[in-house]
């Protein structure tokens, strides 16, 4: 992909730095790192509340998400010597720092979320006359026999 005629990963790049790109965007591109660091965003959250506006995400995850949030220094943690204890996740500057590059991802997602779910339905219809088909062939024989493997 090449935005104003620059490739997206340089070519200057060594494979170590191209290495250390790409674990970060691996980290970044999770759907549930976006979710997570969009609600940080308004504050520092607690963690129940966090999994409670996240939505669907089971604990483990939410957990395994943010110790690599922490482990990337995105979001920091503080702990408060309570009964029952209190933690708190909030951006770092460097995770408030995703704000900018962030928000036009998901404005494009918010404007073009009725456009992609048509063309998931569509495509599942697809597949889905595509593997009666293939069904309805074998049923009657009539289905076209696979190649087999070369000996």
């Amino acid at each position: 992909m090449v935005l104003a005629n620059k490739p997206v990963l340089e070519q200057t790049c060594d494979e170590e730095e191209r290495k250390a790109i790409v674990d970060i965007l691996d980290r970044l591109g999770d759907k549930w790192t976006i979710m997570i660091v969009g609600e940080l965003f308004h504050g520092p959250i607690r963690y129940g509340e966090l999994q409670r506006r996240v939505g669907v995400i089971s604990q483990r995850m939410l957990t395994l998400t943010l110790k690599g949030l922490l482990d990337d220094g995105l979001v920091s943690r503080t702990l408060y010597p309570s009964i029952p204890p209190r933690v708190d996740y909030e951006l770092t500057d460097l995770g408030f720092s995703l704000r900018e590059s962030l928000r036009p991802l998901w404005e494009w997602a918010s404007k073009n979320m009725h456009s992609v779910a048509a063309s998931r339905e569509a495509r599942s219809k697809s597949n889905s006359k595509i593997s009666a088909t293939i069904a309805d062939g074998i049923r009657d024989g009539t289905a076209a026999k696979l190649p087999t493997a070369v000996e």
